[in-house]
C-alpha cells in the first residue's frame, strides 16, 4: 500500500515531475475514485504562495484542469485534480509528427474554449505550451483536451510575485512584449495559442525570434504545411503588435470555425488515424480499478463445518429420539442457520481496517444434554435444551477492550504555518496600500 496523505490521499505512483512539485497518482478515500496529486516539494514563502493562488484557483470547464481540493500533513502540502491518462499534445506531435489540419482546428477550438473561461475569470495563464495541454484518452474517436498547470497563472489587478526584469514563461513560448519585460495580459495568451498551432501543424518548435522578424514588412506567407484559410487565424494571432491581434479567445474561434469550413477537404485526407491512448502505466501491485486491494481475511473453521464437506449437517440442538431411529429414513431436522465471519472494510478514510475478533474455544457450543423440563420461577412455560434464559452466562465471556483511539495530532507545523501567516500579513498590507493609492 502507498503513503496516505492527510487521511485521505492514498499516493500510488509519480506520473510526472513540475518546477515546483511531484504529480502523483493517488486514491481519493472520500470520493472513491482515482486523482492527480501535485505534492509540493518547496516550503518556502514564495513557493507556498505560488500553492495557494493555483490551488484557489476554481474553473468549472471541460477543457480546463483546475485543482478541486487540498490537504496538508506535517511539513508536506498538496492539492488534486482530475487524473488525465491521454499525454500532452507534445507526446501526440511526438508520436506522430504533423498532425492533419482538420484534427488541428478540433484542438485548437478546444483550447480557445477553454481559455475564453479563463480569461472570463480575469486569469492570464502565462504558460501555454504543448506540454500544458493534456488529452483525454479518446482512442481514434473526437479528442478531448484540458489546460492544465496554472502554476505562474496570475489574475488581473494581483501584485506580481518575481522581480523586475524578470521574464516568466517558458522559452520559445513569449509573446514579443514579454521580452520586452511588458506585463503579460490576454493577447499574449493568444500569441501563445498561434505558437502552439504551428506546432501542431509543421511538428517542430517554432523559431520565435525569426517568427518575429519575418512581420517587419508585413503579415508573412504560410510557411510549409500550413493551409491558407488557417494562416489568415494563425498569421492574426502571432502579430507581434499586441492590438493587431484578435481582441479575445471567442474572437479568434469564430475566425477558426470559418476557415475550418474553407479548407479544401482533398487536401486535408488524414494521412493515418490519429489515435490517442493511455500514457499512464498499469497500477502497481497492490491497487486496481476500484482502489486498493485488500487482502481478504480467511475465514476460521467453526464448529459446524463438516470435515470432509459431503455428510448432511445435523442439529445439535435436536438428538434424534427412538421414533426417528425406528423409521430410518425420516430427513434430519433443519440445520441451525450457519454464520459467516465478515470482512472487514477499510475505515472511511482507508488508513486503517478492525479484524474480528478470533474464535475462543471457551465460546464452542456444548452438545446438548437432556434436562427436566423446568422453568426459572413457578408456572413459567418449560424451557426447552439450550434455551434456559441464563445458559448465557454459564459461559465465560472474556471481556471487550475498544481499540485505543488515535492519537489527536495538532495543527500545521510551524514551518507550513508561519510562511503562509507571513503571506496572509503581506497580501493583506498590499490590499491596504492599493486602496490608500487608489483613494
Amino acid at each position: 500500500m502507498g503513503e496516505i496523505f492527510a487521511g485521505r490521499y492514498e499516493l500510488v505512483d509519480p506520473v510526472g515531475r513540475g518546477g515546483v512539485g511531484t504529480v502523483w497518482r493517488a486514491w481519493d478515500h472520500r470520493r472513491r475514485r482515482y486523482v492527480a496529486a501535485k505534492v509540493l516539494q518547496q516550503s518556502d514563502a514564495y513557493a507556498l504562495l505560488r500553492f495557494v493562488r493555483e490551488q484557489a484557483l476554481r474553473i468549472d470547464h471541460p477543457h480546463v484542469l483546475a485543482p478541486h481540493s487540498w490537504a496538508a500533513d506535517d511539513e508536506k502540502v498538496l492539492f488534486t485534480m482530475d487524473l488525465v491518462a491521454g499525454g500532452s499534445l507534445a507526446h501526440l506531435v511526438g508520436d506522430y509528427g504533423p498532425l492533419p489540419p482538420t484534427f488541428v482546428c478540433t484542438l485548437l477550438d478546444q483550447l480557445l474554449s477553454g481559455l475564453a473561461a479563463v480569461h472570463a475569470e480575469d486569469v492570464v495563464h502565462r504558460d501555454i505550451k504543448p506540454a500544458n495541454i493534456l488529452l483525454e484518452p479518446t482512442g481514434t474517436g473526437r479528442p478531448h483536451l484540458r489546460l492544465s498547470d496554472f502554476g505562474i497563472a496570475m489574475r488581473k489587478g494581483e501584485p506580481r510575485l518575481t522581480e523586475t526584469n524578470y521574464v516568466v514563461g517558458t522559452p520559445g513560448y513569449f509573446a514579443p512584449e514579454q521580452m520586452l519585460e511588458a506585463e503579460a495580459d490576454f493577447p499574449s495568451d493568444l500569441y501563445a495559442v498561434g505558437l502552439v498551432g504551428l506546432f501542431l501543424l509543421t511538428g517542430r518548435k517554432p523559431d520565435s525570434q525569426a517568427l518575429f522578424e519575418s512581420y517587419e514588412n508585413g503579415t508573412p506567407p504560410p510557411p510549409g504545411g500550413v493551409p491558407e484559410p488557417l494562416w489568415q487565424v494563425l498569421g492574426q494571432l502571432l502579430q507581434p503588435d499586441p492590438a493587431a491581434r484578435f481582441r479575445t479567445a471567442t474572437g479568434a474561434r469564430k475566425a477558426l470555425a470559418s476557415a475550418a469550413e474553407l479548407l479544401d477537404g482533398d487536401a486535408t485526407v488524414e494521412r493515418e488515424t490519429v489515435e490517442v491512448f493511455d500514457h499512464l502505466g498499469p497500477l502497481p501491485e497492490g491497487f486496481g480499478p476500484d482502489g486498493p486491494v485488500r487482502a481478504a481475511t480467511p475465514h476460521p473453521a467453526g464448529p459446524h463445518t463438516p470435515a470432509t464437506g459431503s455428510a448432511p449437517h445435523a442439529s445439535a440442538a435436536a438428538p434424534p429420539t427412538a421414533a426417528s431411529s425406528a423409521r430410518g429414513a425420516a430427513p434430519h431436522a433443519a440445520p441451525a442457520p450457519l454464520t459467516t465471519p465478515t470482512v472487514p472494510r477499510p475505515s472511511d478514510t482507508g488508513s486503517f481496517v478492525l479484524q474480528p475478533p478470533a474464535p475462543h474455544a471457551s465460546t464452542a457450543v456444548a452438545p446438548a444434554v437432556p434436562h427436566p423440563a423446568q422453568g426459572p420461577y413457578p408456572g413459567a412455560v418449560p424451557q426447552g435444551p439450550g434455551t434456559h434464559p441464563y445458559a448465557a452466562a454459564r459461559t465465560a465471556v472474556p471481556p471487550l477492550t475498544a481499540p485505543p483511539a488515535p492519537p489527536r495530532r495538532p495543527g500545521p507545523p510551524a514551518k507550513v504555518a508561519v510562511p503562509m501567516l507571513v503571506v496572509a500579513v503581506v497580501c493583506l498590507i498590499t490590499g491596504f496600500w492599493a486602496l490608500a493609492a487608489a483613494g
